[in-house]
């Protein structure tokens, strides 16, 4: 946010009511802000190559994109993902409020509401994004519009691609579309201000063979990524028919990254494109950041070249002694950066497959419950009708009764994949770094839940919930940091039984422990009270030499290939962020079990506001045992 030197607060309105956008705007420059009205989102879109505002004021039901998109449009981009972004509404549908949430708005307001609370609100998000927007950018923007190229259109396909080419406009995207392959200008892919994010090409035009034009497409990909350029995404567009079969498997023989049929929902399809445009703008993203690594690679190369060429003079030299120790210490924290921008990318596009999938196996399984349920019902009426018959001993009988029976088997093992689908959409939905209220116990049981298949028979888990079930935290607390800490603990008992020949025989009693508690702890000297999670194993432990670098990014013992070294790294920042702390001991002698283990222990604390805790039940004492 702009301090008093430079000015008043810079605000971006975005509102196609010319009456409307007349009242707001001087509703907030009579409080001291200064307002620039867009009519829609796309023109919000262009105007971030020229200035960053400080915030985003907007409507969500624009022309073209509605407010929604636009600001997941915003969360694209690492130049604007900080931007902080007021939706505003006449309207009260029902989940409108949730949708907004949901597409990377920060508060929602009706239009309705008092002036003095859409201020207050406007504000306090200033205060929280201090420092993140607000300035002149240079000649080379930071932000921009995904670019799609779609071909096709000509012929009997020509209402189709028209349908996908408004779509994929409402969603933000700047969309080209040519008739045919002759159109497309191949020098184009090797300008950064032309070249495509993503090229959509109709596989079953009756205008020219798609498979063979893929082909090329992937030849030519494979030219720009020689050349250091980013490699555009392709995306076949198929009849309902050519999405079976053997045709797909031409298809991505021919390059194409995704096929989808032209059958498939509207609201589906935006996101598989928004899936593939992500990956590619954030691996933009990355190679920008690693030409300001090599850059300043150069910079502190050319520092101590001149540092060398005035050694004799020593004033200078111990100032550029100290320049260079910044220059070294900003590369440091740049490559940092890199490597979790990379791991956040990974997430990103991890939680969007992870939901996908959940969804495509929801629906069958739904489907198949719903039969089950059917033929059970009919099995019970013709069991009764035997039994009224006086047929209750024959053959048949039998026969029916174990049908029900295996009915009955059905349904316990339909549970199961219901309940694994269940929990993988809840660890999908990150939130990112919103802080919200949690239930501590269900975001623990899930995260345990995706990790039974690493505890397989071998590993034991205790729990000892002593905590309140309500935390007000950033649900990255529970999913990354836990599961990272819980996956380390595992690993390093299998590691152990397989040294110690232990590890061969699943079947077998369980040889390792793992325990999980939380408990409130009030500080001495302050008198304010952390909750604390704590996850103690009975592992070969952690070797001194090894703790006082297991924090630091890329460090890893695993073998290669076999981590990243950035787990335990992203966990140190998730708790920073939240004002807290996580140490490491050793665990206390006795703990290690039958195995001899050491054992080690993670105590993560965190302040805890009871004044969050409205629905939270008194503390309790819970300790339960599952293989």
């Amino acid at each position: 946010m702009n301090d008093a030197s430079e000015g008043p607060p810079t605000l971006l309105l975005v509102e196609d009511s010319d009456t409307q956008a007349l009242r707001i705007r001087r509703m907030l420059e009579g409080h001291g802000f200064a307002v620039t009205r867009v009519a829609s989102g796309e023109a919000a879109l262009d105007t971030l190559d020229t200035r960053i505002p400080d915030l985003v004021v907007a409507d969500y039901h624009l022309p073209g994109m509605n407010g929604g998109q636009m600001a997941r449009q915003l969360r694209m981009s690492a130049a604007t993902r900080m931007i902080p972004v007021l939706m505003l509404t006449e309207g009260g549908e029902p989940g409108l409020e949730r949708e907004g949430l949901e597409s990377g708005a920060d508060a929602y307001v009706p239009k309705s509401a008092e002036p003095d609370l859409i201020v207050f609100r406007i504000r306090a998000l200033l205060r929280e994004g201090a420092g993140t927007g607000g300035g002149q950018r240079d000649a080379s923007p930071l932000f921009r519009r995904a670019r799609i190229l779609i071909v096709g259109g000509e012929g009997a396909r020509e209402g189709v691609v028209a349908g996908l080419a408004a779509l994929m406009r409402n969603d933000g995207h700047d969309v080209t579309v040519i008739g045919s392959p002759g159109a497309m200008v191949r020098d184009d892919w090797f300008d950064p201000v032309r070249a495509p994010d993503c090229v959509v090409v109709d596989l079953v035009s009756d205008r020219f063979d798609g498979i063979a034009f893929c082909q090329a497409l992937d030849d030519l990909r494979q030219d720009v990524v020689v050349a250091g350029g980013g490699a555009p995404r392709i995306l076949g567009l198929s009849g309902p028919g050519a999405a079976r079969g053997f045709f797909p498997a031409r298809a991505f023989e021919a390059g194409v990254d995704d096929i989808v049929a032209d059958d498939i929902e509207p609201d589906v399809l935006a996101l598989r494109i928004r899936a593939l445009v992500r990956r590619k703008l954030l691996q933009d993203d990355v190679r920008r950041i690693e030409l300001d690594r090599q850059a300043r690679e150069i910079a502190v190369e050319a520092a101590r070249a001149e540092a060398a060429a005035i050694a004799s003079k020593a004033s200078l030299a111990e100032a550029l002694e100290q320049a260079n120790a910044e220059l070294a210490d900003a590369n440091r924290r740049l490559i940092e950066t890199q490597g979790k921008l990379v791991q956040t990318a990974k997430m990103a596009s991890l939680g969007e497959l992870v939901a996908g999938i959940a969804h495509e196996i929801n629906n069958p399984l739904a489907f198949i419950l719903a039969h089950k349920e059917t033929v059970a019902r009919l099995l019970a009426r013709v069991i009764a009708e035997d039994e009224v018959a006086g047929d209750a001993d024959g053959e048949r009988h039998a026969t029916l009764m174990k049908c029900r029976d295996r009915v009955g088997s059905m349904s316990l093992g339909l549970r199961r994949i219901q309940n694994l689908v269940l929990n993988l959409r809840k660890f999908s939905r990150l939130d990112e770094g919103l802080f919200q209220v949690i239930d501590v116990p269900e975001a623990l049981e899930t995260v345990l839940a995706l990790l039974t298949q690493k505890f397989g028979n071998l590993i034991v888990v205790e729990r000892d919930y002593r905590a309140p079930e309500r935390l007000y935290c950033q649900s990255a607390l529970l999913n990354q940091v836990m599961m990272n800490i819980i996956s380390n603990a595992a690993d390093a008992i299998h590691s152990m039984l397989e040294e110690a020949g232990q590890g061969g025989d699943p079947a077998g009693p369980a040889r390792g422990v793992i325990r999980i508690g939380t408990e409130l702890r009030v500080s001495e000297a302050t008198g304010e009270q952390s909750y604390v999670f704590i996850v103690t194993d009975n592992g070969p432990g952690i070797p001194p030499e090894v703790k006082e670098r297991i924090f630091e990014p890329f460090f890893t013992t695993k073998p290669v290939g076999a981590g990243t070294g950035l787990g335990l790294a992203i966990a140190y920042s998730v708790v920073q962020a939240h004002h807290g702390t996580i140490t490491i001991a050793d665990a206390v002698q006795g703990t290690g079990g039958a195995n001899g283990g050491r054992g080690s222990v993670f105590t993560i604390s965190v302040p805890w506001q009871p004044h969050f805790e409205a629905m939270a039940e008194p503390a309790r004492g819970v300790t339960e045992m599952q293989a």
